[in-house]
């Protein structure tokens, strides 16, 4: 088993990345263009949202503005975009994945991730890709799990790492050994990163290079 830590070090750009622990919840943004990096997490009454660190600067606020964390009940609904609001407005993780489709930025078509998470340690993940071929398909995988144990958590990303286009993240979620927020933090790739939120047995807190941080 791999240490997340260990493999972020290693990937420049695994984009988008959620991390569910067995106390713990980890959501981070990277960015290669001026538009994504101008970005920082701000906290909501149910979660957190994206939101441009200097508007004057704001360019296309598509696929990159949204809320990634909101609360569904008692559940605690994560994801990498606008696809969110269509899980929590549906009340069914399954139902609202299964409206929606990868996202359209051809040639990258990034996946869409997402993740639920109940207050008895079970949680699922989803990936929505495009399916490879001449069709415009979106194949949609789930993956439930009855929790994880202390200091593990499985790990999803929307790329592989960097590349043009960029490689959707392939295979089930990666079962890793999960470091404290500061250690996830310091191995993301320091020109890519943006904003990391932490979310560890209801404590949250937020990591916004564009503040210093």
């Amino acid at each position: 088993m791999q240490d997340l830590a260990a493999i972020l070090r290693t990937n420049p750009y695994p984009g988008r990345g959620i991390v569910v622990g067995h106390d713990r919840v980890y959501y981070w943004i990277m960015g290669r263009s001026a538009n994504s990096r101008n970005r920082v997490f701000v906290p909501t009454d149910d979660g957190i949202r994206t939101e441009a660190h200097d508007p004057a600067l704001l360019e296309d606020p598509s696929l990159i503005i949204y809320h990634p964390v909101r609360t569904m009940g008692d559940a605690l609904v994560v994801t990498n975009g606008d696809q969110t609001d269509t899980i929590v407005e549906a009340g069914c993780f399954h139902k609202g994945c299964k409206q929606r489709r990868f996202e359209p930025d051809a040639p990258n078509f990034t996946p869409r991730i997402s993740a639920i998470v109940r207050p008895d340690g079970s949680f699922q993940i989803s990936i929505l890709k495009h399916a490879e071929g001449p069709a415009d398909r979106c194949t949609r995988e789930f993956f439930a799990y009855e929790g994880v144990d202390e200091g593990q958590g499985y790990f999803i990303s929307t790329y592989q790492g960097d590349g043009n286009p960029l490689p959707s993240f392939a295979g089930e979620p990666q079962l890793v050994t999960v470091p404290d927020p500061a250690a996830v933090w310091d191995a993301l790739n320091p020109d890519n990163k943006v904003s990391l939120y932490v979310n560890v047995a209801g404590d949250v807190t937020l990591f916004n290079k564009n503040l210093g941080d």
